[in-house]
């Protein structure tokens, strides 16, 4: 029998796994054009309901577009972002955090303090700032959470960095001559990168939920391509005559972040050598 742990795992690859596949893949899974508009066909409910139509399995939205093919088209900008995001602030956090946390010292106090600094400002108010400032688009979106959420990776990869560089192992490593860039790359790093990764899954998982936060407000890509964001922000003002059109954008955000973090605290558990039982 697969263990509690290994199911939170294989379900966080399996939900990742069918939205980058919709990311990638959506001009052939999507059965319709997600820009084509059929007023004629507009704001039908889901298939299942008694007025529902077998061509239009989510239902429609109030221009007749088809809300399906709409969700699929909006895993693409969630994915880049989730991605691309997750991806630079690690490569950030990680580099400053490893050579603060092994090199200490004057080093350690100064990315510290900016670290304090920067996690003073409020994460979704600095990224809609940061977003405003240098322009709409995922280039933009993904800046912003990479300068934003770079601390996140350089808080627990310079502590767990202090922690290894007191083991045995690094001492051994400086004592048969070892420069301290190549203990710290070959030795420590290898040692940090499981932790690393689940951070990275939980990152995507934060990244996501920014990226909706500002297609809501507007901020990330155009207005005419779809994504989840931006599908709330379009089912909110019908809520109480299309429930659907709201509903269906929050599951989607929803299931995606919680594979997020089924994924990476099921990684945390399977690679912690103290956690394993």
């Amino acid at each position: 029998m697969i263990p509690h742990l290994q199911k939170r795992v294989w379900f966080g690859l399996a939900v990742l796994g069918l939205v980058l596949a919709c990311a990638v893949f959506a001009r052939w899974i999507a059965p319709h054009d997600p820009l084509e508009q059929d007023l004629m066909a507009a704001s039908l409910p889901p298939a299942w309901s008694a007025d529902g139509e077998a061509a239009h399995l989510f239902g429609t939205d109030t221009l007749g577009r088809d809300i399906l093919s709409r969700l699929i088209y909006g895993a693409r900008p969630a994915m880049i972002v989730a991605l691309a995001g997750a991806t630079l602030a690690a490569l950030i956090g990680t580099a400053l955090g490893l050579w603060a946390g092994f090199h200490g010292g004057i080093v350690d106090t100064c990315v510290s303090r900016l670290v304090d600094i920067w996690m003073s400002f409020p994460a979704v108010l600095l990224s809609i700032v940061l977003v405003a400032v240098i322009g709409t688009g995922l280039t933009s979106v993904v800046l912003a959470i990479a300068i934003i959420d770079w601390t996140r990776f350089c808080r627990v990869v310079r502590a767990e960095t202090q922690a290894q560089a007191r083991l045995d192992y690094v001492t051994s490593a400086r004592t048969i001559g070892q420069s301290r860039s190549s203990t710290l790359w070959r030795e420590v790093l290898p040692n940090v990168l499981p932790l690393l990764l689940t951070l990275f899954t939980l990152e995507m998982g934060i990244a996501v939920v920014v990226e909706a936060i500002l297609s809501f407000v507007g901020l990330s890509v155009s207005s005419d391509m779809p994504t989840w964001g931006g599908l709330v922000q379009e089912g909110r003002l019908y809520v109480n005559q299309t429930p659907w059109l709201l509903g269906l954008p929050v599951a989607a955000i929803a299931v995606t972040v919680l594979a997020c973090n089924a994924l990476g605290d099921g990684l945390r558990e399977s690679l912690d050598p103290l956690l394993v039982k």
